[in-house]
């Protein structure tokens, strides 16, 4: 989140200026395969269009899309000079998926305390490069610059660091680099309203999204090809399919929870950032995307189950109930699906972590499915009989 630079009369016009003051910031105006461009355009029409921007939200939202295409031109630059970042696969990534908010950022922080796995971290997803040393990241104005943007956001948005808190320096979305060809479902239901970019975006088919992603992960990882990756997005089960076509080997991690606490849960975090681009309309925004969030992700997870039963033994289900019970015991079975063992000192460390519980160190995220005009049975009905197979609905004490 940026707001230092002045935006435009009209987003839809501004494309010639904004890779202008991209390449002059990144010093080179390579951004790849076009095939970013038809995503772009969409993006800054709709931009003109659906939301009511305030002035600040104006000049975030137009920091934002120079963020990103930013994101772009440094990963191409980066590639370009570091020849060879490629010549490895990536070998039998674990992956951690599931409709959000069903426990894949708990599970997937808790697991990247195992030393022996390398993740993507938000700075590196913001400036895609060969992950250099831990001790060096701090020299590097990349760092540095996602650390402020990133306290810019929790100071605009303080309800959010209890919602979802982020650091630039721990693992973060696959989804965030998928962003950077701008054919995204986070650009559908982010902070502003962008109905006439999500009509188009259903359409599409992202490949080119995931091959640009595959990339972006061999150049990350390129300093250390031999260490097993742990990614996490709760997207991939809506692209499963182009998932295991780039990662063949992968080991999925599906995670389940009742969708009349997941889907509102999604909702509550995400209306944490409407004030801060536009006025009004609240009330009308959350429902219309309660709407949009439990449609979507009911169909994402039958698209899911279809491409699940061409893959036997690739992926394995953890209950959101489950994992907070008995944490431990959640991952011995995820380490024995996995093919690997959980040594003594990573163990330690896991069950410090369970103990500190740092995802409810800013505070508990409150919210309500009532406050966003549904009930918990109409919210649980368009995902048939999904709730029932998992046992998700909470039995009453």
């Amino acid at each position: 989140m940026d707001f230092s630079y002045d935006p435009p009369e009209q987003f839809r016009t501004a494309a010639d200026q904004l890779h202008e003051l991209v390449a002059k910031e990144v010093g080179s105006d390579d951004f790849g395969p076009d095939d970013y461009l038809a995503g772009l355009k969409v993006y800054l029409q709709s931009m003109d269009y659906d939301p009511r921007f305030s002035e600040q939200g104006k000049r975030g939202a137009w920091g934002q899309v120079v963020g990103v295409l930013r994101s772009r031109a440094s990963a191409i630059k980066s590639m370009k000079e570091n020849p060879g970042f490629d010549a490895r696969p990536i070998v039998a990534p674990v992956v951690i998926t599931g409709v959000p908010r069903t426990g894949t950022t708990a599970l997937h922080r808790l697991m990247a305390v195992d030393p022996r796995f390398q993740g993507l971290q938000t700075w590196l997803i913001d400036s895609p490069m060969p992950r250099p040393p831990i001790e060096r990241w701090s020299e590097y104005p990349q760092f540095r610059r996602s650390v402020g943007e990133l306290e810019t956001h929790y100071n605009n948005a303080p309800e959010a660091r209890a919602a979802h808190l982020r650091a630039a320096e721990e693992v973060h979305e696959c989804c965030m680099i998928l962003w950077h060809s701008f054919k995204s479902n986070i650009i559908a239901c982010g902070g502003w309203s962008s109905a006439t970019y999500d009509t188009w975006w259903r359409t599409q088919d992202e490949r080119p999204s995931y091959e640009y992603y595959y990339k972006c992960v061999q150049l990350i990882g390129s300093n250390e090809p031999e260490k097993r990756w742990l990614l996490k997005n709760p997207g991939h089960i809506d692209n499963l399919d182009l998932l295991f076509a780039i990662y063949p080997d992968a080991r999925v991690i599906q995670t389940h929870r009742d969708p009349a606490k997941a889907v509102p849960s999604l909702v509550s975090l995400l209306m944490n950032l409407h004030p801060i681009y536009e006025v009004g309309r609240v009330q009308q925004r959350a429902e219309n995307m309660l709407v949009r969030e439990v449609n979507k992700w009911a169909d994402s997870v039958r698209k899911c189950d279809a491409v699940r039963a061409k893959h036997p033994g690739q992926v394995i289900d953890v209950v959101h109930a489950d994992f907070h019970a008995n944490p431990m015991a959640v991952l011995e079975r995820i380490y024995d699906f996995i093919d690997m063992d959980i040594p003594d000192d990573t163990r330690a460390a896991m069950a410090k972590r369970i103990e500190e519980k740092p995802e409810l160190s800013r505070g508990a995220h409150r919210y309500d499915i009532a406050d966003y005009g549904m009930t918990p049975d109409q919210a649980r009905e368009p995902f048939g009989d999904y709730v029932q197979r998992y046992d998700l609905v909470e039995k009453k004490k």
